[in-house]
């Protein structure tokens, strides 16, 4: 499916949508990035298929401060939702060392190609490999991960993750659904 926007309007019908595959094709298990975890929770709501919910890195925003309040955490993991927050693969440390001495690095050259599908694609790529890195997931298992664009989710794939280590073994089976984003 394709959305005619970006953003938290197609958090429902991108969730439904990740739902209804992950039933058809037997898959066990979605990564989905929530920075706040309304989306996180609204997925664990639905379901008893395995749900990792991916944040920020702490200092996101505010250098020490985590995005996601302590009461959501709290509330996910009661829901059976295990809470990853990480540093972010497809920029990292890297970036840091771009932004004091300019450049760019291999692995930011990554994440600008996989927004050439969309920011939402790029997202979902990110959260299944730090899952992965962080044994939430099982290797060579196809998962559905769920990314958005801003706030919300509007993108969802099948994927088999590689570890970060190999990153470019990282196979896309499917894209379920995205936004045509639309140019500036």
């Amino acid at each position: 499916m394709y959305f005619d926007n970006v953003g938290k309007s197609n958090t429902d019908k991108t969730l439904e949508l990740a739902l209804r595959t992950a039933k058809e094709r037997g898959i066990k298990h979605i990564v989905v990035a929530s920075t706040s975890g309304e989306t996180a929770l609204k997925l664990s709501r639905n379901t008893d298929i395995n749900i990792i919910c991916v944040s920020h890195v702490n200092g996101f925003k505010t250098k020490g401060v985590n995005s996601m309040n302590e009461s959501m955490k709290e509330e996910l993991e009661e829901n059976g939702v295990r809470v990853l927050t990480t540093t972010h693969v497809l920029s990292g440390a890297e970036r840091g060392l771009s932004n004091k001495f300019g450049g760019i690095s291999p692995v930011e050259v990554i994440a600008y190609t996989l927004r050439m599908f969309g920011q939402g694609i790029k997202v979902c790529v990110e959260v299944s490999i730090m899952a992965l890195d962080s044994g939430l997931i099982p290797y060579n298992e196809k998962v559905i991960a769920i990314g958005g664009s801003g706030t919300g989710a509007d993108a969802a794939i099948i994927i088999r993750p590689s570890h970060a280590s190999s990153i470019l073994e990282t196979k896309i089976d499917e894209i379920i659904c995205k936004p045509i984003e639309k140019r500036e």
